[in-house]
């Protein structure tokens, strides 16, 4: 048996709990976090350098690493809260240090910004009246197009190329609105059927105490 098979049956036999803290999951979300603040150094005081674009890889590759090491050792509480915190926190603190050093438009990472905070707080707002919106396959390709839009500002080969990067960036924000406007409406759809079927079980209930009172 092959190195690859033990890691991966290693994997399969691992399991962690919904109030699990410290897995490997959350291990490599973490490191986002961590690595976060030194992009934005690195940012604010180079500019562009390979150094740059391979910590930026690293932080991208992760994103989607413990995605997958999640699912095979157990999803919990704490890594459905920290995942898509790190995303925020990575992505957009690449943004505004490149908005500070004049690479990107403020307008396109404040639009952005409003785009993933409305939609953080409205799918919590959303999960206490027990309405689940669950990810769409577009909004993976709008994380794609995101971090491929920075990862291509880091690169030094670019640096006076800024239409590259400039166009890159309005396409992650084209589909950063639309992926939002997705789960706005998928939102509204959700609350509809819940209703429905909350007025279904009512008339359900109303059906059933008229038939005792009839016997």
């Amino acid at each position: 048996m092959t190195a690859s098979n033990n890691l991966s049956d290693n994997l399969s036999n691992s399991s962690y709990g919904p109030s699990a803290l410290l897995t490997p999951a959350n291990l490599l979300t973490l490191m986002r976090i961590v690595a976060a603040p030194i992009v934005v150094y690195l940012i604010v005081k180079y500019n562009v350098s390979w150094y740059l674009m391979g910590i930026w890889a690293v932080i991208s590759f992760s994103d989607g690493l413990d995605g997958i090491v999640a699912r095979r050792m157990g999803a919990t509480r704490s890594g459905a809260f920290l995942d898509p915190l790190a995303d925020k926190f990575a992505v957009l603190g690449a943004l505004f240090a490149y908005v500070y050093v004049g690479r990107i438009n403020i307008i396109v990472a404040l639009l952005i910004t409003f785009r993933e905070v409305t939609m953080s707080v409205y799918r919590t707002f959303m999960s206490k009246k027990n309405v689940s919106i669950p990810a769409r396959f577009t909004a993976k390709i709008k994380t794609f197009v995101q971090d491929s839009a920075i990862g291509l500002a880091t690169m030094p080969i670019l640096l006076k190329h800024n239409v590259v990067i400039t166009v890159a960036i309005f396409i992650a924000l084209a589909l950063t609105l639309y992926t939002g406007t997705e789960y706005f409406i998928d939102g509204i759809k959700a609350t509809g059927r819940l209703t429905g079927k909350s007025t279904e079980k009512s008339n359900g209930k109303s059906v059933n105490k008229d038939s005792r009172n009839v016997k």
